[in-house]
Formats: structure tokens, sequence, C-alpha cells
């Protein structure tokens, strides 16, 4: 995805021609004193589409998941050693 920052006066002069650019996949990074304040990108291209039960059958959890830890790790866990 291509990158480009503007200041905030180049921001509100230009908005509706940064919001083309951006519906067409260029990330826009309006900054204030040269430091970067806000970011314009495509409304809702960010999530990744979920398909649930998709790892179904490749994970396993084995028997003594829930078991105690041994002693020596419980003491490095709590600062003991």
């Amino acid at each position: 995805m291509q990158s480009k920052t503007v200041n905030i006066h180049e921001a509100k002069t230009h908005l509706s021609k940064l919001l083309d650019e951006v519906s067409s996949g260029q990330e826009t990074v309006i900054a204030k004193a040269g430091k970067p304040v806000a970011r314009l990108v495509p409304y809702g291209k960010n999530k990744p589409e979920r398909k649930p039960g998709f790892l179904k059958g490749k994970l396993h959890t084995p028997e003594d998941f829930d078991a105690p830890l041994p002693d020596e790790i419980l003491d490095a866990f709590e600062g003991k050693r």
C-alpha cells in the first residue's frame, strides 16, 4: 500500500482529492508541525474476513495442559530463584 504525508493545511485544501486517492488504495498521513497525527485509510478494508471453525481438527491440547507446574518453574515466576 502506498503512503504519503501531508500537512493539515494541504489536507483541508485538498480533502476531496485525498479521499479519492484513499478510495483507490493510497494511505495518507496528516501531520501537524511535521508530526503524524492522523491516518486516512479506506473504510472497512482493515478487517480480515473471519472464517469460524477453519482450524477445527488442526489443533491439539495435551491431556496434562492444566496440570500444576513444577516447583522450580513456579519459583521462577514468583522471583524466588
